[in-house]
């Protein structure tokens, strides 16, 4: 299961519109939010069907972020694009440092414990305080496993499409743990 780079990666939300010529507000999930404006193009879409979007200009405002794209001059037009996710091909992602991953890259992958058993597959991460939390969901329930490296999660195979964590899914272990 190797990135593929054609695929697109959400990055943000359009949530509104900013002033009368054509900006719109965006909604940003990467760290720091202010990376959303290092992308052009960006492709948008309100379902499924993406299209290319030439970032002319962007900016931090207040506490926010701003944009203008390519033929977009009045805020009646800016308004159609509210609601849209905003994404890039992958190809346009740095390649991420050796033992890091984007979450993008971990979504689809099959989760192991220790013992080889499948406990299900990646379907998001959830970021908290301490640390991000992987959503995985099994056969017949969700289950959230902390992403801490080299604690609860042993090893990711990208390419394999595999992940192995140190964690036990089956509900008579967590009985046996708390008897002893």
């Amino acid at each position: 299961m190797t990135s593929d780079p054609n695929h697109y990666v959400i990055l943000g939300h359009v949530v509104g519109v900013f002033g009368i010529k054509g900006w719109v507000k965006i909604r940003s999930d990467t760290e720091p939010a202010s990376n959303i404006l290092n992308y052009s193009p960006w492709y948008l879409a309100k379902q499924t069907q993406w299209q290319p979007y030439k970032v002319v200009q962007a900016q931090q405002h207040q506490n926010g972020l701003i944009a203008q794209l390519e033929g977009y001059t009045d805020r009646d037009q800016a308004a159609g694009l509210v609601g849209c996710q905003i994404a890039v091909l992958r190809s346009q992602m740095p390649e991420p440092e050796q033992g890091e991953y984007y979450w993008s890259d971990l979504i689809g992958l099959e989760v192991y414990n220790l013992h080889g058993q499948y406990i299900g597959k990646v379907t998001s991460l959830l970021p908290t305080g301490a640390n991000d939390v992987l959503v995985i969901q099994g056969q017949s329930e969700e289950i959230l496993i902390p992403y801490v490296k080299d604690y609860y999660i042993y090893s990711i195979d990208l390419a394999a499409g595999r992940m192995e964590v140190d964690w036990d899914s089956s509900p008579d272990a967590s009985d046996e743990a708390v008897k002893e």
